[in-house]
């Protein structure tokens, strides 16, 4: 799609990746549509809409536009701050080829605005938003007794704090490189307390959301091992995460452990007198940075 943004010089075209079949690929959703919108309850959904309708929307490669108060704030994209691959990356599995990579969904804003006047730069616009002004920049002064914008006007995008889009907030997928198929999909990480004890949802059965956060996998000979993102209640009333395990071939659940903290960056392996360990890095609000070490029965 072209973009308006004045001074700006759009291409026009954009590499699209083909799987084995010549047919568009990818492993998970790019852009933003309203197919996107969280719909737990049509009431929901219907606010949903209402906050989706002051932005712009468009398939992947859809450019920013210059941020507007009266609509459009900014293009929303799945694929940015908020959601894809992050840099843990995935891992490969040299016997099957098959790559497992985890990645998350989450609205993010590409919106432009002029840049402060105080500011040293001479282009014309910077990442922003008209109601909350350059990124990075505190908020512009309220008039005297104005209200704040509400939060999905700049900052937040939401619905009654759930967020903008429909689950899974966080998943793994198996990719066969020789084919170019996805093989399976998980939804990764228990469904997180905003979205379990949230008033508006009482009584609704909700499948396993998964959790948006930035983690990276490990495969072995029979598993895929991957820890959650965020903290979580545990049997014993403390908080936690697992570390969880899935068959490498299906998906399937396989076994999950409770760590004190959620995991950060990736999980290693090693063998050492016929045992196989696990040690990943942990951490969270209030629970330091820390090795945690696993070993396998």
């Amino acid at each position: 799609p072209q973009g308006d943004v004045p001074g700006e010089w759009y291409s026009p075209t954009q590499p699209f990746p083909l799987d084995a079949k010549g047919r568009p690929f990818n492993y998970d959703r790019q852009g933003f549509t309203v197919d996107d919108l969280l719909d737990f309850t049509a009431e929901l959904r219907a606010e949903a809409l209402q906050v989706a309708s002051k932005y712009k929307l468009g398939p992947v490669f859809t450019p920013p536009v210059v941020s507007k108060a009266d609509g459009p704030l900014a293009t929303l994209a799945m694929m940015v701050t908020g959601g894809g691959t992050n840099w843990p990356g995935g891992s490969y599995d040299p016997e099957t080829h098959i790559v497992y990579v985890h990645s998350r969904r989450g609205a993010g804003q590409l919106g432009l605005v002029p840049p402060r006047p105080e500011s040293k730069t001479d282009v014309a616009y910077v990442s922003g938003n008209a109601l909350t002004g350059a990124r990075g920049a505190p908020p512009p002064p309220l008039p005297l007794g104005a209200a704040p914008p509400p939060p999905e006007g700049g900052r937040g995008l939401n619905v009654r704090g759930l967020p903008l889009v429909k689950p899974p907030y966080g998943q793994i997928s198996a990719i066969d490189l020789g084919k170019g198929e996805v093989i399976w999909q998980v939804a990764h990480g228990e469904t997180p307390d905003l979205v379990r004890n949230h008033p508006a949802l009482k009584g609704l059965d909700i499948p396993r959301t998964g959790r948006n956060g930035v983690i990276g996998t490990l495969v072995t000979k029979t598993l895929l091992v991957a820890g959650e993102t965020g903290f979580g209640p545990t049997p014993s009333g403390a908080r936690g995460a697992l570390l969880r395990a899935y068959d490498k071939a299906t998906g399937k659940d396989a076994g999950a452990v409770y760590m004190p903290a959620p995991q950060t960056g990736s999980p290693m392996t090693y063998v050492m007198h016929g045992k196989q360990y696990i040690v990943l890095a942990i951490a969270g609000p209030n629970f330091p940075g820390e090795l945690i070490a696993y070993r396998l029965p």
